[in-house]
């Protein structure tokens, strides 16, 4: 079932307007504010920037303490803190945002306040908080987006995504809700040769002018198709967007090849928001309106210009729980270029993220490390993980706990690991004062040693 585009995204509309999120009334600001010169932009979010800190110092004490102690708080009266002021704070860490919370969420937030979890390239769970705003941003962000590309709202959309594998009411109710706004989601948590035939042939029939999904799981479903010969009859496709990890050079080549289409990358977090999105010429445009990016140095110090450092980021429309010069863990690298589009959009000229990995289940599914994850980061008292897949039957576990850690927290990773690869998988857990990095200095949060059929080993690679 497909809807014509006005219908879906009239349907979009009303539930947006339900939920009380301005969605559509930022989709409109932030298509005229684009074609802003890089001056107006940035005079744009100097006026974003204190709205968002006068809301931190009355409404998040935590924030409001070191906005006192930089001397920023009768600058903030009179507006007139500049983007070069957000130096004299200093920056926010994931613990920073894990330990301090309560004093950093802001519940009486026009249009309520919603927890989240995230962790999954991080590996250190949180549960932050955000608001109708910061809701709203993302989508506009990513709608925005889309129609650099050619692709309108209400147009239809494929998303390979983590979903579950059993449909309960709620999400059989979210599943309708999806086909109202054109929208079909793939399951990218049980990717089994059966299961990627039917994809193909879902795709073919759905004909969606966007395929969304993660990077890694987008290029499996094209090497499948690929060692099956299977030619994709996709006249409706404009782009495919990738996400939630790096894009490589032979994943872009293979998605590319396969569905004949351009392949469009995006940068962003659950915690700092929607980011970045690669535009038609290949460069990644920041989403300048919602976000101020610094690049820092181990030591804290900007990089000259043009080199890599660490993304430290302050999310413009995080009221509800502010991130203020927030350390993602990211590398990247600013470009002094202006964006070949005509934007006034800043542009990331490189994005170092972290690779997530595949792994098999007892019966032979392919299932996206995030299917690991979630199970990880949804169990409390866990601060940092690490899972190790020696075999389909075996898989090690370190944990770091925290003071949350009880008892049946072991039960809780063993039996949903379990459900996601098979009963009678032995888990191997082990409590950890510290997990270090890989030998190259970065964190793998799942590892597998299960080699995957040769004819799919280079699109998880």
């Amino acid at each position: 079932m497909s809807l014509p585009a006005w219908i879906a995204r009239g349907v979009y509309r009303m539930q947006e307007a339900a939920m009380r999120r301005p969605t559509f009334a930022m989709l409109a600001e932030i298509e005229r504010t684009q074609w802003l010169s890089r001056a107006e932009l940035e005079a744009y979010q100097t006026g974003r920037l204190n709205r968002l800190l006068q809301t931190a110092l009355a409404h998040s004490p935590w924030h409001a303490e070191r906005l006192r102690a930089a001397g920023l708080e009768a600058t903030l009266r009179d507006g007139a803190v500049t983007l070069a002021d957000l130096a004299r704070l200093p920056t926010m860490t994931k613990r920073d945002a894990r330990e301090n919370a309560e004093h950093l969420v802001w519940r009486g937030v026009p249009g309520g306040v919603f927890p989240y979890t995230t962790g999954g390239s991080s590996g250190e769970p949180l549960i932050f908080h955000f608001g109708r705003e910061r809701q709203a941003s993302d989508a506009a962000g990513r709608m925005r987006a889309r129609r650099w590309w050619g692709v309108a709202p209400g147009e239809r959309e494929t998303y390979l995504w983590g979903a579950p594998v059993e449909l309960n009411k709620t999400d059989r109710i979210k599943t309708l809700r999806d086909r109202l706004v054109n929208q079909m989601v793939l399951n990218a948590f049980a990717m089994s040769p059966e299961r990627m035939d039917a994809y193909l042939d879902a795709l073919v029939a759905w004909q969606p002018k966007c395929l969304y999904g993660y990077a890694s799981s987008v290029a499996l479903l094209a090497a499948h198709a690929d060692a099956r010969g299977r030619a994709l009859h996709l006249a409706a496709l404009r782009v495919v967007c990738t996400t939630g990890e790096p894009l490589y050079s032979h994943q872009r080549e293979l998605i590319g090849r396969v569905f004949g289409v351009p392949v469009a990358n995006e940068f962003g977090s659950r915690d700092i928001g929607f980011t970045a999105h690669e535009a038609p010429g290949g460069q990644m445009l920041l989403m300048s309106e919602s976000h101020v990016v610094e690049v820092l140095d181990p030591d804290g110090n900007p990089v000259a210009p043009g080199e890599a450092g660490e993304a430290v980021i302050t999310g413009l429309t995080s009221a509800a729980q502010p991130f203020i010069r927030y350390r993602t863990g990211d590398v990247l690298r600013m470009s002094m270029e202006p964006a070949m589009g005509g934007q006034g959009l800043h542009v990331i000229a490189e994005v170092s993220g972290r690779q997530t990995d595949f792994v098999v289940a007892a019966d032979g599914r392919l299932m996206h490390a995030l299917a690991v994850i979630y199970v990880l980061r949804a169990v409390p008292g866990i601060a940092q993980f690490k899972c190790i897949q020696h075999t389909v039957e075996r898989m090690e576990v370190l944990v770091v706990p925290d003071a949350a850690w009880k008892d049946a927290a072991r039960q809780a990773v063993v039996s949903g690991l379990r459900a996601r690869l098979g009963d009678t998988l032995a888990v191997e857990l082990r409590l950890l004062d510290d997990i270090p990095p890989e030998a190259s200095g970065k964190h793998r949060y799942v590892v597998s040693h299960v080699p995957l059929a040769d004819a799919l080993k280079q699109a998880a690679a």
